[in-house]
């Protein structure tokens, strides 16, 4: 039976963060310290872009402390790593880690941040979707791999959490070159499934005690939840969380994915829970990303006809000029290259645009935002995806 460890931590203080952390670590950890004793192992923060710790953005640096110290404690060598979105560069990785207060927990707590920009080739029989990936050499080089993920809405994905936080593994601008190999949600899910079950993370801790709603992972509404969560098992984390927040798991298409691939057994209540019973958590449900809808008709008319109305009514990006600052982020970064600068200003191709909204995650000033069709919105659908 999978196991997931849910603790209250009501604000970003250290002690509090701390004890939170190393109680949720020594409820599902229960591993011989010996056999991980000595070994090197990666923490792989969701270190976005460079936003810092208040926006709610990026894992907390109390958290990933807190983890890092833990391993520490056990004598573990541990290394801080991500690729950012954009390009994969020592300036952007110096950047990034002193805004998301990286560099200053790092510097308190004595642990490393990755600077090697050289990805590897790995190969996996078992992928669905890709068998051959690009990754980050940093993680083939740590004897294991911890995802320290942030609770956020996603444009794409519904919810980002322990499995989703690993596409980070992926070497700069070859993430942009997956998703327009992947573009549709379903697809681009398997390939977060393959990584994740590349990566076989030792466990996955999620950062809630203040997550985001809305419009997602980046532009979305800052909003308290008290909670750090932890598990052996990623896809039973991301389906407790998902769950805590009004989420249906199997709405998630990472999750829906971990159900049919038999790496998740069973729904939320074959979970166990140490710590906090679910039953003790009343989360008002998160609001979902604009791009988020769920299709009324699915199923009961002609899949063409489907196909045709959801092409034709679905979600798009829209760019707000006024505070645009014609940087070409948005362009540099689309997958598609649907994205061109007319008189500095960002416009978008319709016909090639594949709805990843990579624009919308990565733009540094929330100039990109998701405008659902009014007709998709009253006839079609709603993006509400509650549990059941």
């Amino acid at each position: 039976m999978e196991r997931v460890s849910i603790q209250r931590c009501d604000e970003y203080d250290f002690p509090k963060v701390k004890d939170a952390v190393y109680r949720c670590l020594d409820g599902i950890l229960r591993i011989k310290k010996d056999e991980i004793r000595g070994k090197k192992v990666l923490i792989k923060a969701n270190l976005l872009k460079r936003d810092s710790p208040e926006d709610a953005v990026t894992t907390h640096p109390f958290v990933v402390e807190a983890i890092a110290r833990y391993l520490m404690d056990i004598g573990c060598d541990v290394i801080v790593a991500d690729s950012p979105g954009g390009p994969f560069n020592k300036n952007v990785l110096k950047a990034v880690y002193e805004k998301c207060g990286m560099k200053d927990a790092a510097d308190r707590a004595g642990f490393m941040l990755n600077y090697d920009i050289s990805y590897v080739t790995v190969h996996d029989d078992k992928a669905k979707m890709l068998r051959s990936m690009e990754i980050i050499k940093a993680v083939e080089d740590a004897d294991f791999v911890v995802s320290a993920a942030k609770l956020k809405t996603h444009g794409m994905m519904t919810f980002t959490g322990a499995v989703k936080n690993l596409f980070g593994v992926v070497p700069g601008f070859t993430k942009a070159e997956y998703h327009l190999k992947m573009r549709n949600a379903s697809n681009f899910a398997e390939l977060l499934v393959d990584i994740c079950d590349y990566v076989k993370p030792l466990f996955s801790v999620i950062d809630g005690v203040e997550g985001m709603e809305g419009n997602g992972p980046s532009a979305g509404e800052k909003r308290k939840v008290g909670l750090i969560m932890a598990s052996k098992n990623p896809y039973a984390l991301d389906a407790v969380a998902a769950h805590i927040i009004g989420i249906n798991p199997k709405s998630v298409p990472t999750i829906n994915a971990s159900y049919n691939r038999g790496l998740l057994s069973g729904s939320v209540d074959d979970i166990e829970i140490e710590g906090i019973p679910l039953n003790d958590i009343n989360i008002k449900p998160f609001e979902l990303p604009n791009s988020i809808v769920s299709f009324y008709a699915k199923g009961k008319i002609p899949k063409s006809v489907e196909n045709i109305l959801i092409n034709t009514f679905q979600p798009r990006p829209v760019f707000n000029y006024n505070v645009c600052i014609s940087c070409g982020v948005c362009m540099r970064n689309c997958p598609a290259s649907a994205i061109e600068m007319i008189d500095k200003k960002p416009h978008v191709s319709l016909d090639k645009c594949i709805r990843c909204f990579c624009c919308h995650e990565l733009c540094p000033r929330k100039a990109v935002g998701i405008k659902r069709n009014w007709f998709y919105g009253r006839i079609f659908g709603n993006k509400k995806i509650y549990k059941a």
